[in-house]
């Protein structure tokens, strides 16, 4: 036992150190010393030649458990959900320039739209203004609103089609 325990002050000392830090060190050490004496006390290690193997293995794990312990203390304290993810929510440079495109692309089908049309469409979907302050404010009825409003997406989304269509044929 002793000469074993030479060896653990030597070699498995060193490792764990270097692993896990001086912290606790000597702790560390006797408990894994611990394990591998109750292992050979109960008959466990059959080949008495592959015992520093077996002390490799047990020191191995024995690091991956205080890492693993380690972090989830440090996760406990933190208060962080392991299935929580960080991630930067921006969009990419090649996603933004998309999206500038899109809404240029989108500003100047909007711009050729009639003027009535255009004021409709920006107040009810880009400003997100209450139908009924809408009709107040340009002097509409609820059915002219509906109908302006109607005529105007299509109006819209036609102009849009054609212009992506131009711009396909433009590239290819």
């Amino acid at each position: 036992m002793e000469e074993l325990y030479r060896v653990f002050s030597g070699g498995i000392r060193f490792h764990l150190c270097r692993q896990l830090g001086s912290h606790d060190l000597d702790d560390k050490v006797h408990d894994i010393f611990v394990s591998v004496t109750q292992s050979i006390r109960n008959g466990e290690i059959r080949e008495p030649e592959r015992l520093m193997g077996y002390v490799r293995t047990v020191v191995r794990r024995q690091v991956a458990a205080y890492i693993d312990g380690a972090v989830q203390e440090r996760r406990r304290r933190t208060g962080i959900d392991p299935d929580m993810s960080l991630s930067d929510h921006r969009p990419d440079p090649e996603r933004t320039a998309i999206e500038r495109q899109n809404v240029d692309l989108a500003m100047r089908v909007l711009n050729a739209v009639p003027k009535r049309d255009r004021e409709v469409l920006v107040r009810f979907y880009l400003r997100e203004e209450h139908p009924d302050l809408i009709c107040r404010e340009m002097e509409l009825t609820e059915t002219q609103f509906r109908l302006i409003k109607s005529r105007a997406k299509a109006r819209f989304g036609e102009l849009g089609r054609t212009r992506l269509a131009g711009r396909a044929r433009w590239r290819s």
